[in-house]
């Protein structure tokens, strides 16, 4: 039987079988730019929300800098073999809609997993951190972790802390010091 008869599959390459069309091989080429520029890739099975409730979970994310989308599992499995990611096959049965997230990757995992707590229908698969494949526990560690932002405030005010103690110490030297000479002038006079 001819393979373009039933769909026929999707290659990246002519030389690998059937031509694949062009549409597809578009939608791999940008899938695998968008793998290759996120910090980290959320996978979530978005089965039995509403489109309504779809739009207010993008709205969401776009607000942390990440964006959502549904994705064809075959095509995710080709673009992230392209980009040179390995063991995502198995995150990718059922619907997959992926929130690709451009920057600090906690935001995201936060919304979503708040997202999911409240819907009781998303449901988080895994994802992708610095091009290694996690599974839903580590992804809902991510979420739990406090954001690069929380983190440098910590480091701030953890730097912070002992500087302003020895400003205060530095600055109550002078004040010793002048009560001593006084106290030394004061005898002095009496003597």
């Amino acid at each position: 039987m001819d393979p373009s008869a039933c769909g026929g599959s999707i290659m990246l390459q002519e030389g690998e079988g059937p031509m694949a069309r062009p549409e597809k091989v578009e939608e791999v080429a940008q899938l695998k730019a968008r793998l290759d520029k996120s910090a980290a890739v959320i996978l979530t099975d978005f089965r039995g929300l509403t489109v309504g409730e779809i739009t207010v979970l993008r709205g969401r994310l776009r607000s942390v800098g990440a964006e959502y989308r549904v994705v064809k599992n075959r095509l995710l499995r080709i673009a992230a073999d392209a980009a040179g990611i390995e063991g995502l096959e198995h995150q990718l049965e059922g619907p997959t809609a992926a929130a690709f997230a451009s920057g600090d990757p906690v935001p995201v995992a936060k919304v979503i997993q708040e997202f999911s707590r409240q819907s009781r229908k998303l449901t988080i698969k895994g994802g992708i951190l610095a091009g290694a494949v996690i599974d839903d526990a580590r992804t809902r560690v991510l979420a739990d972790l406090p954001s690069s932002k929380e983190l440098l405030a910590l480091v701030v005010g953890g730097i912070a802390a002992p500087l302003s103690g020895l400003a205060g110490v530095l600055s109550g030297l002078p004040r010793k010091l002048v009560r001593a000479l006084d106290q030394i002038r004061e005898q002095r006079a009496a003597a």
